[in-house]
């Protein structure tokens, strides 16, 4: 077992208990030193209040365990505004703006963007605008690749 794999597995059980998920693990040098990087996330927006709650959750289990043998700081934050949404969890977020890629382009899209009106088992039906003009297409849910949060503008 990896150093990584150490670290999910000492933190994803006590994170998951307190409503949230460790996205991504990952571990960098620099000139500056070693620095291990958390991703966390959840159903609801993160706050701030947020990463400052998870840092002090999983602080004392890091000292305690110590997985990492050397100085290291520590950097804990959100998957961010434009998320990666699961494609197995895509019902939670019908009425959400999103952005999804395509394994086979839509009349020559690779990427399109708009509300999530509806969502089942074979298709989504997403409502885009092209051209100033609103359109609900129904899109394969196996023709998606992945999905993401968007920022409407």
């Amino acid at each position: 077992m990896g150093l990584l794999d150490k670290v999910k597995e000492l933190l994803e059980p006590t994170l998951e208990k307190e409503g949230y998920e460790l996205a991504d693990v990952s571990l960098s040098r620099t000139k500056e030193g070693l620095t291990l990087h958390l991703v966390v996330d959840r159903d609801a927006p993160i706050s701030l209040d947020d990463i400052v709650k998870v840092s002090d959750i999983i602080n004392p289990l890091l000292d305690k365990e110590d997985p990492i043998k050397e100085a290291y700081m520590l950097d804990v934050s959100s998957a961010g505004s434009e998320k990666p949404l699961r494609l197995e969890k895509l019902a939670k977020y019908v009425g959400e703006f999103i952005n999804v890629h395509l394994i086979n382009p839509y009349e020559g899209y690779n990427f399109l963007e708009g509300d999530l009106k509806e969502v089942t088992e074979e298709e989504i039906k997403l409502e885009i605008r092209i051209k100033g003009r609103k359109k609900t297409l129904s899109l394969a849910r196996q023709n998606i690749d992945k999905a993401r949060l968007a920022i409407k503008f």
